[in-house]
């Protein structure tokens, strides 16, 4: 299989695999039962779910149930291509901004590889589980233009983040639990998403070298963007709701 024409993601082991879905299915049951359902706590449900349904694809390809590893393959990328959006929708709810042209782009861009790895039939090179990972492989050119995508978008609402807490640090209040709770998405994000991104920009023979465990960072934003942002943001909403704001 030649690395230089794919993109790698590295994942645990499957009964690790099974344990972080089992972590985020959790998550995803405890949001909708302990929150009330608005804009926030849908985008994070579908930020939860598409993270179980990763690991969940990635599992069933090495185990080889159900569908064939391919249409697993296809239904995985579908689930991570949806993240970058969602993750800059959030960033918009969390920092108050109403102004959301920038959300319509990301999610036509979203769009259209979903389209594409759900359609096309030769999306995927190949597909394989090692034991402590899975490869999914996919064109040259398709490969760029993913890359492009993916961390153009997470990129893009990072920078967006660290732009809107520089406004937002010197004001009251309510001011402050947005400040942290932006911040605390930007490092909910650099956790999840930074590794993979430097494990794709560094030169192939070294991608390998990129320990398994890289994945199970999703847990982690999983856990901050439910235990630390939820209750924060949701509690600010009814205080702005309370105030008349």
């Amino acid at each position: 299989m030649s690395k230089q024409s794919g993109v790698q993601l590295n994942c645990f082991s499957p009964p690790v695999m099974l344990a972080t879905l089992t972590v985020e299915s959790l998550l995803l049951v405890y949001t909708f039962w302990r929150y009330k359902l608005n804009t926030l706590t849908r985008l994070a449900l579908l930020s939860l779910a598409a993270l179980g349904t990763f690991q969940l694809c990635e599992y069933r390809v090495c185990t080889g149930y159900g569908l064939s590893a391919e249409e697993w393959s296809r239904l995985g990328y579908v689930a991570i291509t949806i993240l970058p959006p969602l993750g800059l929708h959030i960033l918009h709810v969390l920092a108050g901004k109403s102004k959301r042209n920038l959300i319509i782009i990301a999610y036509l861009t979203m769009a259209a590889f979903v389209v594409y790895f759900l359609t096309y039939h030769a999306a995927f090179i190949s597909y394989r589980c090692t034991g402590n990972y899975v490869i999914f492989q996919i064109g040259a050119r398709p490969s760029l233009a993913y890359g492009l995508y993916y961390y153009g978008w997470l990129f893009t609402a990072i920078g967006l983040g660290v732009k809107w807490t520089n406004q937002l640090q010197k004001k009251g209040k309510l001011v402050h639990t947005r400040l942290q709770t932006v911040r605390a998405l930007i490092v909910g994000y650099l956790i999840f998403l930074v590794p993979t991104a430097l494990a794709n920009s560094i030169k192939s023979s070294t991608r390998r070298g990129i320990p398994s465990v890289m994945c199970g960072f999703a847990v982690l934003f999983a856990l901050i963007l439910v235990i630390y942002i939820l209750p924060r943001a949701n509690k600010l909403q009814v205080r702005l709701r309370s105030s008349g704001r």
